[in-house]
């Protein structure tokens, strides 16, 4: 690319940063990684703005929490594919070089900071909800602050668990937090259409008490010691957020801290 058509590049998309790698997991999934602004600093749970240009000219945005952790020098989002999603229609079909816009403003509830000291924490997430618990799951703080760490994911397919599943195994041979990880953090998939060894959706799993007896832990949640973050649909949150209230957990925030948090800013069908 000349020089000038560089500068135009830039003058039209604002706060540009460059795709550097896409990978697609299944027809309603992908991932991708982009250059980090150097002044960029964020809290690993935390979400940015990213999106593309319009056909009008303006920016078309949306809320993406960032799945890599924050020591990462690039930064990595898992995006769901909405045929006729106004940004996700478009977005889904980026190649490397290409640019994408990423407002520098990094926010949001999933964070350390949000949450009372525990031993237990539970990340309870549903489809691309994963994403900031993908950023979690790869930071030594988590496992500094806990004494166990348990991944909770559902999706409709066995083939949408992909993502999550290389993720996890991959932080057992993990230079950075391999050692950490070993021993602490519990993953527990399931499905809700097709066969899997555990199915059903996070929320029957908890109330039944199944995902205890599963994992060979004692339950239900105390709060006293157990702490836990939730990120996925409106109606998902609300469900969950209702077994922990009344499990004697409360919800807190960065600038009141509690037993869990709720990611209210997460995107899903639509986007």
């Amino acid at each position: 690319m000349t020089q000038t058509a560089t500068a135009a590049k830039t003058l039209v998309m604002p706060d540009a940063q460059t795709v550097t790698s896409v990978t697609h997991w299944t027809d309603r999934l992908f991932s991708f990684r982009v250059t980090r602004p150097q002044s960029l600093r964020f809290r690993s749970g935390e979400f940015v703005m990213i999106g593309l240009l319009g056909d009008n000219g303006k920016p078309l945005l949306r809320a993406y929490s960032i799945a890599s952790p924050s020591w990462d020098e690039e930064l990595e989002f898992y995006s769901i594919k909405v045929p006729d999603g106004p940004l996700t229609s478009r977005l889904q079909h980026i190649q490397p070089g290409d640019d994408i816009i990423l407002r520098p403003k990094p926010v949001g509830t999933l964070v350390h900071d949000a949450l009372l000291p525990g031993k237990r924490l539970w990340l309870l997430a549903t489809g691309t909800g994963l994403a900031p618990f993908a950023s979690l799951m790869r930071d030594p703080e988590t496992y500094e602050k806990y004494d166990q760490v348990i991944m909770m994911h559902t999706c409709r397919e066995v083939a949408e668990l992909e993502y999550g599943r290389q993720l996890v195994e991959g932080l057992k041979s993990d230079e950075l937090i391999g050692e950490m990880v070993e021993g602490k953090l519990l993953y527990y998939p399931t499905t809700t259409r097709e066969p899997f060894p555990h199915m059903g959706r996070v929320t029957d799993n908890l109330s039944s008490g199944k995902v205890f007896a599963d994992l060979g832990i004692p339950g239900p949640m105390d709060p006293a010691t157990d702490r836990a973050m939730i990120c996925g649909s409106l109606a998902f949150n609300i469900d969950v957020k209702a077994i922990l209230e009344g499990w004697g957990l409360h919800e807190g925030a960065n600038s009141d801290p509690a037993e869990f948090v709720v990611e209210k800013a997460f995107v899903g069908d639509g986007i």
